[in-house]
């Protein structure tokens, strides 16, 4: 059953709304009865290991994929409905720019496959880069290439700009200057974002609203500075070799015991008593327990979690 955190969440309109949707391969589900909320306007971390169901995730919110079952809503419309195309961008790790076209060319491209496209936001990304216009794409560099593939995207002024790990194979200060650039221009816009990636601190960096994923499920969802301060990580003494039985009114994600000393990782359900220290865990930190704990309670913020909320205005 899934928890619902009694922090205070965020409303406006629904930029991605996702009810019971699934995808069954041959080889089994790779997403199954996922149901979200994301807000307009936020930069959402989309975090879960390798096969979790982000890029199934991804690929129906694009309409690379067709789910098995369930709906997925952009902005209030089905995203089979041929409306929502001009509204979403997407990015990928693999960046499928032509290689001989050059940099002035592949924004010439752009402006004639996108009615909406906004040349001048496009040509000044390039430029902040100092990107040579008349340069083909592939003598650029990794953050070059990954700096046209956002003018791309943001040229297109879309609603919601989906990023499947697009600074993966960037090296640190490249990576520093593109999210520095990505959040300027989302910030300018009132994009919204989804962003996959597996570098935690990065997305604590950036983000804030979080959708985990594990084993093809939701397992967490909402506003980061909701979800966070739901958990504690407690130090003590074991009792008999066990956790302490104090803990069982709290919900634990994660535990481990060395000794006598234990370490949790814990969702209050009220005032945290006991022999035991207790310290407010990172984001980076609470993300892993859930990761390595996909067994635990699913936990929503209040607004991301469909169910729970239409439960409670009934």
């Amino acid at each position: 059953m899934a928890e619902t955190s009694t922090s205070t969440g965020s409303g406006g309109a629904w930029a991605v709304e996702a009810r019971g949707l699934g995808k069954r391969y041959r080889r089994g589900w790779a997403l199954r009865d996922c149901s979200f909320r994301l807000p307009a306007g936020r930069i959402c971390g989309l975090v879960g290991p390798n096969g979790a169901g982000k890029s199934t995730l991804l690929g129906t919110a694009t309409r690379q994929v067709e789910p098995t079952e369930g709906e997925l809503r952009l902005f209030g419309v089905p995203v089979s409905d041929p409306r929502v195309m001009p509204r979403f961008a997407f990015l990928g790790q693999d960046k499928p720019l032509f290689k001989r076209f050059t940099v002035a060319e592949t924004l010439r491209m752009g402006s004639e496959l996108n009615p909406g496209w906004d040349m001048a936001a496009a040509e000044r990304i390039v430029r902040a880069g100092k990107v040579p216009a008349n340069a083909t794409i592939g003598t650029l560099s990794g953050g070059q290439r990954t700096r046209v593939a956002f003018a791309l995207a943001f040229g297109k002024r879309p609603d919601l700009l989906l990023l499947d790990e697009p600074m993966s194979d960037l090296d640190p200060l490249a990576r520093e200057e593109m999210s520095t650039l990505l959040m300027a221009e989302a910030a300018e816009r009132g994009t919204t974002v989804v962003m996959s990636s597996h570098m935690l601190t990065e997305l604590e960096d950036m983000c804030d609203y979080l959708l985990v994923v594990a084993e093809g499920r939701v397992r967490m969802a909402g506003d980061a500075d909701a979800l966070v301060p739901e958990h504690a990580l407690l130090t003590g003494v074991t009792e008999n070799g066990a956790l302490p039985s104090a803990l069982t009114r709290h919900t634990v994600v994660e535990s481990r015991i060395q000794g006598r000393q234990f370490q949790a990782m814990v969702r209050r359900r009220g005032a945290l008593s006991g022999e035991w220290q207790v310290s407010e865990p990172s984001l980076e930190e609470v993300l892993l327990a859930h990761l390595r704990s996909p067994d635990a309670p699913a936990l929503y913020a209040p607004g991301a979690g469909i169910e729970a909320e239409e439960a409670r205005t009934a």
